[in-house]
């Protein structure tokens, strides 16, 4: 074992990978996603929030109507950042590659 890759390397890039699992940040992201809970977990915060924030504006606005349609877009995203996530497109917070499944 690698001490400084005590997850493994990418076989690709030599580069280290994160702690982080692709699977499990995946199917965050997909089923509460609209929380930021994904990427909450892979330690991007920033992003985490914005999503949180996003969908909670989007309840407020559905009051109005114009809501329904910004939580379409706070949807496509999440499920756009999930697909991402399965893939290993995304890194954690650190800049690591996701581990993918089964490692």
């Amino acid at each position: 074992m690698d001490p400084a890759a005590p997850y493994g390397r990418d076989p690709a890039t030599g580069e280290p990978l994160s702690d982080k699992s692709a699977l499990a940040a995946g199917l965050m992201q997909l089923f509460l996603g609209w929380f930021g809970v994904g990427r909450f977990y892979i330690g991007s915060t920033t992003v985490g929030v914005l999503q949180l924030v996003s969908t909670l504006v989007s309840v407020m606005l559905s009051v109005v109507l114009i809501g329904f349609f910004t939580m379409f877009v706070v949807a496509v995203w999440v499920f756009i950042d999930a697909i991402m996530m399965f893939t290993g497109a995304v890194k954690d917070g650190q800049g690591r590659k996701l581990r993918p499944a089964g490692n």
